[in-house]
C-alpha cells in the first residue's frame, strides 16, 4: 500500500488498480503500480472534529505557518481544513455540501482576484517608480545644467563688473585729468588776461605826446 494522503481531507485506503509485469514478476512494491485513494465516505464524529483541529494546529505549528499577514502555508492548510468540513457536511446533507463547496469557489475566486488586482496594482506602483526615478534623473541633470549656466553667468557677471570698476577708474582718471587740464588752461588765460589788461592799462596811462 502506498503512505495515506498528507492531507487535513480524510482519505480511504488506497485500492490497486492495476499493475504491470516486470522481468515476469510482480508485486506490491513493484514500478508499474496504479494506486487510487478516494475521499472517505465516513460520516464524522464530534471526535473527528476534535482531532481535526488539533492536526490542523500541528500542522500550522510544524509548518511554520505565520500568524498573520500573507502566509501561502497557512492558506493552503485552511483550505485543507475547510474542504475536510465540506467532506464531513456533504455527507450528512448533500445540499449543504454543495452550498458549502459554491460558497468556497466563490471565495478562491475572489481571493483570485484580489490577487490579480496586488500583483497589477505591485507592476503599477514599480512603473511609476521607474517613471518617477528616470524623471528624478531627468530633472537632476536639468539641475546640473542649470546650475553649470549659473555659474558661467555668475562667472561673465564677475568679468563684468571687473571691467565695469576699470573703466570707471580709469574714467575718473581721464576726468580728473581733463579738469586739471582745464584748470591750468584756465589759469594760463587768466594769467594772459591779466598781462594783456596790465599792458593795456599802461598803454591807456602812457602820456600823450
Amino acid at each position: 500500500m502506498i503512505p495515506p494522503h498528507n492531507s487535513l481531507v480524510k482519505y480511504d485506503n488506497a485500492i490497486l488498480v492495476s499493475t504491470t509485469k516486470a522481468d515476469g514478476k510482480q508485486g506490491a512494491k513493484q514500478d508499474g503500480q496504479l494506486w487510487v485513494q478516494y475521499v472517505s465516505s465516513t460520516p464524522a464524529t464530534r471526535l473527528d472534529v476534535i482531532n481535526l483541529q488539533e492536526s490542523l494546529d500541528h500542522k500550522l505549528q510544524q509548518r511554520q505557518a505565520r500568524e498573520t499577514g500573507i502566509c501561502p502555508v497557512r492558506e493552503e492548510l485552511y483550505a485543507q481544513c475547510f474542504d475536510e468540513l465540506i467532506r464531513q457536511v456533504t455527507i450528512n446533507c448533500a445540499e449543504r455540501g454543495l452550498l458549502l463547496l459554491r460558497v468556497r469557489d466563490e471565495i478562491r475566486m475572489t481571493t483570485a482576484a484580489y490577487q490579480t488586482l496586488y500583483e497589477s496594482s505591485i507592476a503599477f506602483g514599480m512603473r511609476k517608480a521607474l517613471m518617477s526615478e528616470q524623471k528624478k534623473e531627468t530633472m537632476e541633470k536639468q539641475i546640473r545644467e542649470l546650475d553649470a549656466d549659473n555659474e558661467d553667468l555668475e562667472r561673465q557677471v564677475g568679468e563684468l563688473s571687473n571691467r565695469i570698476e576699470v573703466i570707471q577708474k580709469k574714467e575718473a582718471e581721464r576726468r580728473q585729468a581733463d579738469e586739471k587740464s582745464h584748470m591750468e588752461e584756465v589759469d594760463k588765460l587768466k594769467a594772459l588776461n591779466e598781462q594783456l589788461k596790465a599792458s593795456l592799462e599802461g598803454l591807456l596811462s602812457a602820456p600823450k605826446k
